[in-house]
């Protein structure tokens, strides 16, 4: 089951004195952060944001309410939430947290279970899917010549193995 409610970014600090808070982001980027116009805490509490910019790595916001370096301050160390409403993502990309947990098939008719994606690792070039199965961890890269679907609904990612051999220890 999809979670409505995504982890984007920790508040790490203040910034100024007039109540702006400086926020890690978890997300692709401090940009893509900084558009948004509300985020939540994990009780589902709504932060409507005043003004929003990039310093470095770093998004800084200021919030409805929050006018004060002190009241900012006592905001540090909490996780910040995004709402999938509020985002709209481009056809065959997918969020973090729901290609973790699928199921990595064959390609050909699903028989083979190669394991459990347990990790996203983003390159640059290509995200790199980490699979595990027994305790064991393979390294796929998520390349149309190799990842040829990914059905988030179906809870599965088909991997065709016939283009690169070697992916997984039993092959020749």
């Amino acid at each position: 089951m999809k979670k409505q409610y995504l982890e984007a970014g920790k508040i790490v600090g203040t910034h100024g004195l007039k109540g702006e808070v400086r926020i890690d982001p978890w997300c692709d980027s401090a940009e893509f952060l900084a558009r948004f116009k509300r985020l939540y805490y994990k009780d589902k509490t709504e932060i409507r944001i005043k003004s929003a910019k990039v310093h470095k790595n770093i998004t800084i916001m200021h919030f409805d309410g929050v006018d004060t370096v002190e009241s900012a301050d006592a905001l540090r160390g909490r996780v910040v939430y995004i709402s999938r409403d509020d985002v709209r993502l481009p056809e065959g990309v997918y969020f973090v947290q729901d290609i973790v947990g699928l199921e990595a098939v064959d390609a050909d008719d699903g028989s083979i279970v190669y394991g459990t994606v347990t990790d996203v690792m983003q390159t640059g070039a290509n995200d790199v899917y980490q699979i595990t199965k027994d305790g064991k961890d393979y390294l796929i890269p998520k390349i149309p010549d190799v990842v040829s679907e990914v059905d988030i609904d179906l809870g599965v990612i088909r991997i065709n193995t016939k283009t690169i051999k070697g992916l997984f220890d039993d092959e020749d």
